[in-house]
């Protein structure tokens, strides 16, 4: 009896050791496999075609064909790179200026209030351009906003990468509109004002009082010479099919015009107003069966101060006028509704040798950048 409890003692002990080995042996392993600063290596990748193309493809350019050594960048420098890449600041968004700006005519004394904004130091084109008013009218005026270049002393329509010393900024002060008025004014001088702050410049304005005075006195001579000669075109029968009178315009010199119901003589200078307008019903253009649409009556439009005069714009409002009454048939009128003769002509042309002389001495030539602003 005695010798089997010592043979069951034996045993258990060798059980119980055992079972103690083995659970250290787990809580070893254990810890080998959760290893936070290392990493299991991944498994080898199968190649592909990136990995077994022997060089990238590149496309043909417009350039030197000569090979450029590829040194690559060490480790080293490419954790250098990197790190300056992640620590540079982001770039600053930039505004760009209101598009009325970059298009603006430049100020004009002869019909503009100008005000006067002085800086204690150049400001970038940046600053200027972010601080513009987001619109450019005070009332029914245009208004723009322009600073003297640093490097040429020119005035100019502010822009990026440049550096301004002074700035100005200036209203139109009569357009056909009317006259520029005292509430117009008011407007104009608080816009200004909040952009004057904005950028630290201290503005100088004229006097309300003269500026109103001023536009009253350029309003009656815009009054006084302003034309605008109309020919009305009436059908003497039936009404004329809509794309047969564009197809006689346009042998004319005629094309379509920015809106519905107008086609134009263009101007042999870039970006000039047209020198005749040919208006008839715009609902007439828009219909769904253009073959279908009929119009009764058009006029032909010669906007005299917007086209210089060696341009010889009534000439060609005459003869556009006469070829297309001959080709469609058609009645003349003025805009009165009064019946055109052969003897009117030379009358309107006196008229106008007069009125181009007028405006030239004002220094307001027809075709000028000033007059086509006043006129407009």
């Amino acid at each position: 009896m005695k010798s089997l409890q010592l043979w069951l003692a034996v045993l258990g002990g060798l059980l119980l050791a055992a079972f103690i080995a083995h659970g250290a042996w787990q809580q070893r392993k254990g810890r080998r496999g959760f290893q936070p600063d290392t990493l299991p290596s991944p498994p080898p990748l199968a190649p592909t075609m990136a990995t077994m193309a022997p060089a990238p493809q590149q496309e043909p350019r417009f350039e030197s064909t000569e090979p450029v050594e590829d040194e690559g960048l060490r480790p080293a420098e490419l954790s250098a790179e990197l790190s300056a890449e992640q620590m540079a600041p982001a770039p600053v968004p930039f505004t760009a200026a209101p598009r009325w700006q970059v298009h603006a005519p430049p100020i004009d004394a002869r019909i503009d209030a100008v005000a006067r904004l002085s800086l204690e130091a150049p400001v970038s084109g940046e600053t200027v351009i972010a601080h513009l008013p987001p619109t450019r009218r005070a009332g029914a005026k245009p208004y723009a906003i322009e600073g003297r270049n640093r490097d040429t002393g020119e005035w100019e329509c502010p822009g990026t990468e440049t550096w301004y010393t002074e700035l100005q900024a200036g209203v139109q002060l009569v357009n056909r509109l009317g006259a520029l008025n005292e509430i117009e004014y008011s407007e104009f001088v608080q816009k200004v004002q909040a952009f004057a702050d904005a950028v630290g410049a201290t503005a100088d304005f004229p006097d309300m009082l003269d500026v109103v005075a001023r536009a009253r006195e350029l309003d009656a001579f815009a009054n006084d010479h302003d034309a605008q000669l109309a020919m009305r075109l009436h059908t003497a029968r039936t009404p004329w099919p809509l794309n047969w009178v564009q197809q006689h315009a346009a042998r004319h010199g005629f094309i379509a015009g920015a809106t519905a119901g107008r086609m134009v003589l263009p101007s042999a200078q870039d970006g000039a107003p047209p020198i005749l307008a040919l208006q008839f019903d715009a609902q007439a253009a828009l219909a769904d069966d253009p073959r279908e649409a009929r119009i009764s009556e058009m006029s032909l439009v010669f906007d005299v101060p917007q086209t210089p005069s060696r341009e010889q714009g009534f000439n060609a409002w005459c003869a556009a006028g006469q070829a297309l009454s001959i080709a469609l048939d058609a009645q003349v009128f003025d805009d009165q509704g009064r019946a055109l003769q052969d003897t009117s002509f030379p009358r309107i042309a006196e008229d106008l040798s007069a009125l181009y002389a007028s405006l030239a001495e004002r220094g307001l030539p027809a075709g000028s950048p000033a007059a086509r602003r006043l006129f407009s």
